[in-house]
Formats: structure tokens, sequence, C-alpha cells
């Protein structure tokens, strides 16, 4: 069955023939602020439906510029498509004085929440932590957030823009990649904001998703979005370049072995 799949083009072709067990999905929706994004001010049963859409079949689910206000809506999206129970947690950024990054409202003028880096699981109660970066004290304060044994770690790191770690080097940046990593004992990803050259330690006794380095930044065209496992544990890579039109990165799929 799968080998007329693939000849039909229903599976992309680096997906590996026999599935692995974990199948894990970074996206950064840019939902929150960005007003030149398509899911800017979409409310949030639309969020959540997005990303169900595109994560019927994943385990885990890595997620960027989401909004908080659609945790809920995201749990019952993916439960309904899945038949399985999922646990959701967001954890929102704050500003320098520590008020919350609110995600603009929709478009009927209704609260969505704080900007968030979000971490779904398909699992029935499962328990998170929210882990505080290094971050610049001029702009927002940035987070990871993991599963309580830390086998699953996602992040969001600071954007690189003038107003937010674009000192020579990216200081802030590779203090949050070592951070990051620091926590993560299993599968880690996320929107890192460097391109592979610059997150090179990151590669150090790990496999990363794709090896080809394709571009998963819609806007300038780079690869800033990642899913590290333990060396030997990746199994398939796909970059869903058909989406590229939902948001101003494109989904990153990866299949891990247990």
């Amino acid at each position: 069955m799968i080998r007329h799949l693939l000849i039909a083009g229903l599976l992309p072709l680096n997906v590996p023939a026999q599935a692995p067990s974990l199948h894990v999905m970074t996206w950064n929706l840019c939902a929150g602020t960005n007003s030149n994004c398509p899911l800017f001010r979409r409310t949030t049963a639309e969020l959540a439906w997005h990303v169900a859409v595109l994560a019927t079949k994943a385990d885990v689910i890595f997620l960027q510029e989401f909004c908080t206000g659609a945790d809920g809506d995201l749990k019952r999206e993916l439960e309904a498509r899945t038949g399985r129970a999922w646990s959701v947690k967001s954890a929102g950024l704050a500003r320098p004085d520590g008020s919350p990054y609110q995600c603009h409202p929709d478009r009927n003028g209704r609260p969505r929440g704080t900007q968030s880096v979000t971490l779904a699981v398909a699992e029935r109660n499962a328990r998170f932590g929210v882990h505080a970066l290094s971050s610049p004290p001029w702009s927002a304060r940035r987070y990871a957030v993991c599963t309580a044994d830390r086998a699953w770690c996602t992040a969001h790191f600071s954007s690189g823009a003038h107003y937010d770690d674009n000192q020579k080097g990216a200081p802030y940046r590779h203090k949050q990649l070592r951070e990051l990593f620091e926590l993560g004992r299993g599968v880690v990803g996320g929107d890192l904001n460097l391109v592979p050259r610059d997150a090179a330690t990151a590669y150090r006794g790990r496999d990363e998703c794709d090896p080809r380095k394709r571009w998963t930044y819609v806007t300038r065209k780079r690869k800033i979005d990642y899913v590290f496992a333990g060396d030997g544990r990746m199994r398939g890579c796909f970059v869903d370049y058909a989406r590229k039109g939902w948001s101003d990165h494109v989904p990153l799929h990866a299949w891990v072995a247990r």
C-alpha cells in the first residue's frame, strides 16, 4: 500500500516506507502581531483548524507565534480530528516591563490572548514546564516549553531584528541555544532564528531533521526552523512548501525513532 501511495505521489518520497514511531511537526504561524501574515487577526478556532489539519498524523507539535487564547480550541480540534487525547501548553511572551505581549484581537474584536510558544502532545494529562531563556532586557522575554521529563522541548528565539538581539554575534540567541539544549533531553526544536552555520553547536552529537538545509522562512528563503534528536534517531523529514501561503514560515515534519 505504501509503495502504491508513493507512486501516486500521495506521500513525500523522503518519508521512509516503514513509518517510525514518532511524528513531530514544528511551525511558526505568524498569527499574533504581524499584519502581513495571512493568519493575523484570524479567530482562535481558525488558528486551531490550520494547525490540526496539518497535524492529523502527528504525535507532537511545536508552535511559535501562536496565541494562548487558542489553546482550548487547538485541543478540541486535534482530538476531534485524530480521535486521540491531547495536552496543550503555551508560554506567552512578555514585554520588558513584564506585561503580556498580546496577540492582536481577531477581526471581530475578540481577544486572542498572548503571543506564545506552544507544545502539544498526543497524551492525556501530560505535564509541562515553562523555562525562561536569557533575553535582551529591552525586548521580548523568551521561553522554552518542555514536557516534565524534558523528552520534548520547543522555543522561539529572539528575532535578530534591530530591537531584538541585533548585536554582533547574536549573543542572546546563542545563549538561548545553549539553554534550550541544556533543558532538552530528547527531541528539541522550533524557530531558532539562526541559520545552520550559526546553529552549528546544536548539531554536535545530534541528528537534525533536514540535512539538506532547505529554507523554512518564506520571506528571506532561509532555514531557521529545526527539529533535533539524538544521534541516530532521525528517520525522515518533510518541508511542506505547499503551505507557504499560510504563514511566513513553512511547516517542518520530522519522523523520530523512539
